[in-house]
């Protein structure tokens, strides 16, 4: 039946009221089948329905209008895109039949679908783009449905397409808002984690502030540490934090491939379980009788070697997030290194410990004991001396005196700052003169220095404190042990190396034998010249004396650095 002008003219402003509702309409189910409503409506149809086409050109979704809920399930599953539903969505034209039975297009209705003759199909275009198609069917009243029928259906179908891709806009802006605030606390996340690992090197505050930042940017109740112990087996819990923290301590040792805890420690993959209590891998019953419904593993790595495992837990039954997991899984090799990084930091405050225990056991037998036993060789000889001449005797008994106080002067030092007395006040060649008036008054053997000071002025104390102990060191051996007549302690410079020589006339030892005969002596003189930069040769032999020639830097490393520029 053809409309009047006026009927023509009041659908058509129903349309554009309806038009206008469409265009403010964000939601795309909302959207859609308010689409299909308006369609009816418009078209004075009992059926109406709405198929949007996806990427794959495929019905993504199909939206009907006129059909009961039970009507809709009874039919068991919603159109694919045969028959005439294809053909519209093929076209860039309507489509209008009076009888779908008898079209040849037409590919039948599905069991216990509601009977439909008349037909109506306008494809959704925008551009050369189709969106989707409205599909109308059974005009009520008239056989089939008119031009003007058509005609409306396709200017409906105009705007629908605007508000379609206006929703799916909408959506894509609020998916990407959505991506942006995830990034963001993401980002915060990483931060606050950058924050913890690099603010400190104490195991206990990593480990703590770690695990209590996951836990909150995945929203779970309960979390913990294992860290791997030295044996490389066994993962030993060393924090919980959060509820029930009886259930988990009910077991806190796993064997590597034991359990989930295990089985992430052997694998380096993250494993979320979904379902505790019916999850045979997981061992701790005591939790899942807490309530706690689903658990994320994760490693912890530092340069692809497990440090330890850290799992969150929670009573929730909202899966656990794919996205949370890849950024814990990237978090747990941070936190990995920074634990293993404290380690590191609290082996060298240990190896710190030892080497200055070593260094003071060094001044210890340089300094104060080779002075003691100076001493000692003074009272022997004014022991043979007490008979014969007293006067000198007395003397060199005063002397052990004067030098007992100096020693004691260097324990208190020691006990003070753990810094010997010796060799403050004066140069590297007053020292060694020091030592040479001590050692010929001592030993009664010839000694002599060859040297200037003036070479040697500028350089570095520490290097000249090395020198010093050196030649302290090679003298006592030479009255201790080789029983020297005759010491010769030569100091002589290269542009960039001070060296000292040291000969003796004594009795000499084996070089295989040395360490057993000599003890600490030699070994500490290698040492307190590999501390500063230089090195320590030795030579000799039974019954032929024996040489030592030390050499240090003249110059401290960054004196080097600017002369190479100049």
């Amino acid at each position: 039946m053809q409309l009047t002008r006026q009927q023509l003219q009041e659908r058509l402003i129903a349309l554009h009221q309806a038009s206008l509702q469409l265009v403010e309409d964000v939601s795309l189910e909302v959207l859609l089948e308010r689409i299909a409503s308006v369609a009816c409506e418009q078209a004075q149809a009992r059926y109406a329905a709405l198929g949007v086409m996806g990427d794959d050109g495929r019905l993504e979704k199909f939206i009907s209008v006129g059909m009961t809920d039970a009507q809709i399930q009874r039919i068991g599953h919603p159109p694919v895109g045969r028959g005439l539903l294809g053909v519209i969505m093929n076209s860039e034209h309507p489509t209008r039949i009076p009888n779908i039975s008898a079209d040849k297009r037409s590919a039948g209705f599905p069991r216990n679908h509601p009977h439909m003759s008349s037909f109506l199909g306008v494809p959704i275009r925008l551009g050369d783009n189709q969106l989707g198609q409205i599909y109308l069917t059974e005009k009520i009243g008239e056989h089939e449905f008119s031009e003007d029928d058509e005609q409306i259906i396709q200017m409906l179908a105009a705007y629908a397409a605007v508000a379609i891709n206006n929703a799916r806009n909408y959506a894509d802006l609020r998916q990407r808002d959505q991506a942006l605030i995830r990034r963001n606390q993401d980002l915060a996340l990483l931060n606050n984690i950058a924050g913890v690992l690099t603010a400190s090197l104490k195991l206990d505050e990593i480990l703590h502030k770690t695990l209590s930042l996951v836990m909150e940017y995945m929203e779970v109740e309960s979390g913990e540490i294992f860290l791997l112990e030295e044996d490389k087996h066994t993962l030993r819990l060393v924090l919980h934090r959060g509820q029930a923290a009886e259930a988990f301590w009910t077991r806190n040792r796993f064997n590597v491939d034991e359990g989930i805890i295990g089985m992430v420690a052997k694998t380096g993959s993250a494993i979320v379980s979904h379902d505790l209590a019916h999850d045979m891998r997981y061992l701790r019953d005591a939790v899942v009788d807490a309530g706690f419904k689903q658990m994320a593993c994760f490693p912890l790595t530092s340069s692809g070697n497990l440090v330890g495992v850290l799992s969150a837990v929670t009573r929730s039954s909202t899966a656990l997030d794919e996205h949370d997991t890849q950024v814990i899984t990237a978090i747990g090799s941070w936190a990995g290194l920074a634990i293993e990084n404290a380690r590191l930091h609290n082996d060298a405050r240990r190896l710190a410990v030892l080497e200055e225990r070593d260094r003071i056991g060094m001044d210890l037998h340089d300094g104060i004991i080779q002075s003691i036993y100076g001493v000692g060789l003074v009272l022997e000889h004014a022991r043979l001396l007490a008979t014969e001449e007293p006067e000198k005797s007395a003397e060199r008994i005063q002397q052990a005196i004067n030098s007992l106080n100096n020693t004691i002067r260097d324990i208190r030092s020691y006990i003070l700052d753990l810094r010997p007395r010796q060799f403050t006040d004066e140069n590297l060649m007053d020292g060694l003169r020091r030592l040479m008036m001590e050692f010929r008054i001592n030993t009664l053997a010839e000694i002599n220095l060859t040297g200037s000071a003036e070479d040697i002025r500028e350089m570095p104390n520490r290097n000249a404190m090395a020198l010093f102990h050196i030649c302290q060191e090679a003298l006592a051996n030479a009255a201790k042990h080789s029983r020297a007549k005759k010491v010769n302690v030569i100091v002589w410079i290269s542009p960039e190396r001070v060296m000292l020589e040291i000969h003796d006339n004594g009795s000499g030892f084996d070089m295989e034998k040395m360490s057993q005969s000599l003890g600490h002596g030699l070994s500490n003189m290698h040492t307190r010249a590999q501390h500063v930069g230089g090195d320590l040769e030795i030579a000799s032999a039974p019954g032929e004396g024996t040489s030592i020639l030390a050499w240090v830097p003249r110059w401290n490393s960054d004196h080097s650095a600017s002369t190479a520029k100049a």
